[in-house]
């Protein structure tokens, strides 16, 4: 069976164009936050809140499955 079984997944490694596009969405994240810092506390704001949200989910889930 082949080290990667799921073909939607990439490859471990960086190739130049991976290196480039990750360079791109840096470059991209940096100017929203420098650019239009407003959206990009709401959007970090809502971000932390959807994730707070999963961990206290399934906090409840594993604390009913231990009753």
């Amino acid at each position: 069976m082949a080290k990667n079984s799921l073909p939607m997944l990439p490859k471990t490694g960086g190739g130049a164009l991976s290196k480039v596009v990750w360079s791109l969405v840096g470059v991209a994240l940096f100017v929203l936050v420098v650019k239009y810092p407003n959206d990009a506390a709401v959007f970090a704001k809502g971000a932390f809140g959807l994730l707070g949200g999963v961990v206290e989910g399934l906090v409840a889930f594993f604390r009913q499955i231990g009753r």
